[in-house]
């Protein structure tokens, strides 16, 4: 479905890495109606290159988010390319001047966003897939009086060290063309986000799905085609590089303790996540792991791990053009939001 944006001016943000970004913007999008009593907000965050208009999709009558029945908000991550971005930030800060920006800044801002914009204290949900979980983990351990639930699929509390090490090869690839000098991207590398598109096509699905060559049922000529057509133009050359390259360095440091409140202690971080939680990893997921994810609800008050069993891999906590995985996502969130308030 389609939603006008709309635009948060949140003013000067001072970042944790101590940099003021002022004038800061979240340009965001709402679906449904708001409750008179304002008890039906569900936010949703946008995941690593991803806009608003590229998740959207699970927000329709009988799916994973429905909007007869939920208020859902999408904030865009800082560093997308429509919220404060390294593309449109302006001087001082553009180009190779962009700062870091951590989970915590957005998640912040994003709560100042839902209670400026709209007077809410508390939310019925946060619901987010990939770095839209990490966002959702975020709002649990920071703000545990102001939401009902958190939904985080295929995601992580705290990025894992194997999954720093697949990021810093996308990383390495999208660097190495030669557009990039002095910390940023004179121009579009084309090689380079050719390159990331194909080091990222194969650990986003699984082994499995690509044995079982699924993406000739996805009308695919040939694996090529389905690389070409499916990743390159479709994630990659359609993005601006600097932006990508900042949202890499937010999911690199994703870290629910790594704020004045928990400093570094991931354990209480975890044990501060105190609301309702449902964590649903991908068994086929090769960057977010089960186990890593099993420790974590270990660790948190009133959470169950549901594991999507699916062939699609990281790709099962987004599934489109996957209704098999869509039904079953839907019907565990679902039944998750229906237990109570």
């Amino acid at each position: 479905m389609t939603a006008e944006p709309n635009v948060f001016e949140a003013g000067d943000v001072v970042l944790q890495s101590g940099i003021t970004i002022k004038g800061a913007k979240i340009v965001y999008t709402t679906y449904g109606t708001l409750a008179p009593d304002k008890s039906n907000v569900i936010v949703y965050p946008t995941s690593f290159s991803a806009q608003h208009g590229d998740i959207d999709w699970l927000i329709k009558p009988g799916s994973i988010l429905d909007p007869s029945k939920y208020f859902v908000v999408i904030p865009n991550m800082f560093g997308n390319g429509l919220s404060t971005s390294p593309s449109n930030v302006g001087i001082p800060l553009d180009k190779g001047r962009y700062p870091n920006v951590s989970v915590y800044d957005n998640v912040v801002t994003q709560r100042r966003m839902v209670r400026e914009v709209f007077g809410v204290e508390r939310v019925k949900a946060v619901y987010g897939w990939s770095m839209g979980g990490q966002q959702a983990y975020h709002w649990g351990a920071l703000f545990p009086e102001a939401v009902g639930r958190i939904i985080c699929s295929c995601t992580s509390a705290k990025t894992s060290e194997h999954n720093k090490v697949f990021l810093e090869g996308v990383r390495a690839a999208l660097t190495a063309d030669e557009a990039f000098q002095d910390g940023w991207f004179h121009r579009v590398p084309v090689r380079g986000f050719r390159a990331m598109a194909r080091v990222y096509a194969g650990w986003a699905i699984s082994q499995t799905w690509y044995r079982e060559k699924v993406y000739l049922q996805q009308g695919f000529a040939s694996l090529e085609d389905f690389l070409v057509h499916g990743w390159e133009a479709n994630y990659f050359l359609r993005r601006d590089a600097n932006n990508l390259l900042a949202q890499l360095w937010t999911w690199q440091h994703g870290d629910i303790s790594a704020n004045d409140k928990y400093r570094g202690d991931f354990k209480a971080a975890l044990k501060g996540i105190t609301c309702p939680a449902l964590v649903m990893p991908g068994d086929h997921d090769l960057y977010f792991q089960v186990a890593d994810n099993e420790i974590e609800v270990a660790g948190m008050p009133k959470a169950r791990l549901v594991p999507i069993k699916s062939i699609w891999g990281h790709r099962a906590g987004n599934p489109l053009a996957n209704p098999e995985d869509e039904r079953f996502v839907a019907k565990v969130v679902n039944d998750f939001l229906n237990e109570g308030p």
